[in-house]
């Protein structure tokens, strides 16, 4: 069921607040301070101890493919660059 709220149809379009909340406290609380967690590196050393990656060459070799793929279109990209700098007259 959804709550309603109270409203006053004579003007008022935000709901009333009341203003006198009290949160309430928690008293005689025995609760204990957290571990202390351990840092970023010791937490990514652990997984990677466990998920340590075992095909290391088909993955070598498709990196290398890809930054290949990556550095023609670039490369060409250079030299046109560089035959449209020859073609400007300077000075």
């Amino acid at each position: 069921m959804k709550p309603t709220t109270i409203t006053n149809k004579s003007g008022q379009k935000f709901p009333l607040v009341d203003y006198h909340y009290q949160t309430s406290t928690l008293g005689n609380c025995a609760g204990h301070c957290a571990k202390t967690s351990k840092s970023l590196r010791a937490i990514s050393r652990d997984y990677f101890d466990g998920e340590a990656n075992h095909d290391f060459l088909s993955n070598a070799a498709v990196f290398g493919t890809l930054i290949a793929t990556a550095a023609v279109p670039i490369i060409t990209g250079v030299h046109a660059v560089i035959a449209l700098v020859r073609t400007l007259p300077l000075l």
